[in-house]
């Protein structure tokens, strides 16, 4: 109804009309008559990402992106952190695995390196780039698009996820590393335009208000129907995921 009245009618027709639900308390649910049971409290059900209850709703969408594009992972691929996305998508597609971390003393890194000036990484060297949640914890993120872009081979994919809506998971200072941007699908166009501008780009988001709600709380995948969790709304952005393949042929204009 909402989109409809949005398309029918003009703003100030809009504004008058919410005027007088207000004046007259004639709002769907009247206001003061909202319940909001184990959700009114300060502080989230569980602070740990869900990792106490089950499957994160992010993890939900991370997961459900990665398996309809299984086929790009596959050949020489680089995962952020750890491989546990490698193995679980690429299978026998995967010739050689290698992980990134930006900090030393991770047992499983086969490269250390900061994404913002990673020159040292060859450029055409992976088919395939998976980078999940970490792109809002660089400062520097056009250059880390850059790099990510530029190390791939003609014809690879970077698949990235980020944040949307959610709550802060780490602090300059007291973490290895900060965070420092939560993106909407339209800033991380902008970004795919400026950074790699040849590309071609595909950009979409999942959740909705309450994916978002049980997500801030804590709450697991588990605790929503598949309905829930599918149905999108572009208003609730809770994760953006970006496939981004590089062109097999570079044109070069003399």
């Amino acid at each position: 109804m909402r989109a409809i009245a949005v398309t029918v009618f003009p703003v100030r027709v809009r504004r008058w009309l919410r005027a007088q639900q207000r004046r007259y308390r004639i709002q769907w649910l009247r206001v003061g008559t909202v319940h909001f049971g184990n959700l009114q409290r300060l502080s989230p059900i569980s602070g740990v990402f869900a990792l106490d209850r089950g499957l994160a709703v992010d993890r939900y969408y991370i997961e459900q992106f990665l398996s309809v594009h299984t086929s790009d992972i596959q050949g020489h691929v680089l995962e952020i952190g750890d491989d546990a996305y490698t193995r679980m998508f690429g299978g026998d597609r995967v010739t050689k695995s290698d992980v990134l971390h930006v900090v030393e003393g991770n047992p499983k890194a086969t490269i250390l390196a900061d994404l913002t000036c990673a020159d040292h990484i060859p450029s055409d060297t992976f088919d395939c780039i998976i980078f999940t949640q970490t792109l809002q914890m660089i400062y520097d993120v056009r250059a880390a698009l850059r790099h990510l872009y530029r190390i791939l081979r003609p014809g690879g994919t970077l698949l990235a996820t980020a944040h949307g809506i959610s709550r802060i998971a780490r602090r300059e200072g007291v973490d290895p590393w900060g965070e420092y941007w939560h993106f909407t699908s339209q800033s991380m166009r902008r970004l795919l335009q400026e950074t790699c501008p040849a590309a071609e780009g595909d950009i979409k988001t999942h959740g909705n208000v309450l994916a978002a709600v049980v997500s801030l709380h804590g709450l697991a995948a588990e605790e929503l129907s598949r309905r829930e969790l599918d149905y999108t709304d572009p208003d609730y952005e809770v994760l953006i995921t970006l496939r981004v393949v590089k062109p097999k042929t570079t044109y070069i204009n003399t």
